[in-house]
């Protein structure tokens, strides 16, 4: 019976944040739903009801003000890997489970990253434009880009993105480097032809692509700074497809005036989405999308499928699929 189905708090349906129609209706086959608009008309009624926060695109926000005003919630479901912007420990101290759903999104983001290297490689933005302009009449011979094909391409962080990411570039015939806390198998490495690289200063020297794939934690929060972009060859492009605050800004900003690298390509800012006076969007060597990463139908339904199997299990007391824990 619907009436006996527990509530989840939800963004909203549409618009910017929130959960597409086909996606709310994997939600109610086990929720009652209430949106955080309609949840703060009234949260007298609907706080102690209820016991699911699914945040999709990091909302609604699992603020301590908002968890408070849910005495009987049991668990923040929150779609996609990352979790940099929940504060485990806090929710877990209000007697909260947290999940997440890794994995679902590796090969719809590398297939991004791919697409993000090839566009700004061989200049795909520019040459739309050229052919779109009214007052062109004829073809620019000035319009090259870059080989990808027999190029070397850097992954630094190869977890399930990144082992993804791989498996392209190897498509390619690229030759492959990695970095990453732990070295993958033998099969692993020979199955995408990858070249283990211990230390990240080998792979940036040695890189045409450098592609960041790492989570954000206080060990790769700046990771690529002024020192890294100078190791890189100043033909290569970086690409982002992991946080942004995994890149000092101001100092990729400063790289691409110089010259030190050739270009960027980034599916991830900080902030998000960046001011429009920002510096990055007056340089024609930057190729910018806004976290897109993961903007597929197939991707989108199945992280909802599992934010809604992981709320389900730790509702009825069960071990919970892909919870996450403190650092």
């Amino acid at each position: 019976m619907e009436q006996d189905k527990p509530w989840a708090l939800i963004s909203e349906v549409g618009g910017d944040c929130g959960l597409l129609e086909d996606h709310l209706d994997i939600v109610k086959r086990h929720f009652q739903v209430v949106c955080y608009q309609d949840f703060l008309q009234n949260p007298e009624l609907h706080g102690p009801q209820v016991q699911a926060l699914l945040m999709w695109r990091y909302y609604p926000e699992a603020q301590p003000a908002l968890l408070r005003m849910l005495p009987s919630l049991k668990v923040v479901s929150s779609g996609g890997t990352g979790v940099d912007h929940l504060d485990v420990s806090f929710i877990n101290g209000l007697g909260v489970k947290v999940s997440n759903t890794p994995g679902v999104v590796s090969r719809a983001t590398a297939d991004l990253a791919m697409g993000l290297l090839l566009a700004s490689a061989r200049r795909i933005l520019e040459g739309h434009l050229v052919a779109r302009d009214p007052e062109t009449r004829r073809i620019p011979l000035n319009l090259v880009g870059t080989d990808v094909s027999g190029a070397t391409l850097g992954i630094v962080g190869m977890g399930d993105t990144g082992f993804n990411i791989a498996q392209r570039g190897h498509g390619f015939e690229m030759d492959v480097l990695y970095h990453n806390r732990n070295r993958r198998s033998l099969e692993d490495e020979q199955a995408v032809g990858a070249t283990f690289c211990q230390n990240l200063d080998e792979l940036l020297r040695r890189s045409d692509f450098v592609v960041l794939a790492v989570r954000l934690t206080s060990e790769t929060t700046g990771l690529i700074g002024s020192r890294e972009l100078e190791l890189m060859k100043p033909t290569a492009t970086l690409v982002n497809i992991s946080r942004g605050q995994v890149v000092d800004q101001d100092a990729l900003v400063q790289a691409l005036r110089s010259g030190t690298i050739r270009a960027a390509a980034l599916d991830v800012t900080h902030p998000e989405p960046l001011p429009r006076d920002h510096p990055l969007f007056s340089l024609p060597n930057v190729l910018i999308t806004p976290h897109v990463g993961a903007n597929t139908p197939s991707t989108g339904g199945r992280m909802v499928e599992m934010m809604v199997e992981s709320a389900v299990a730790a509702i009825r007391g069960l071990p919970v699929p892909n919870e996450v824990k403190p650092n």
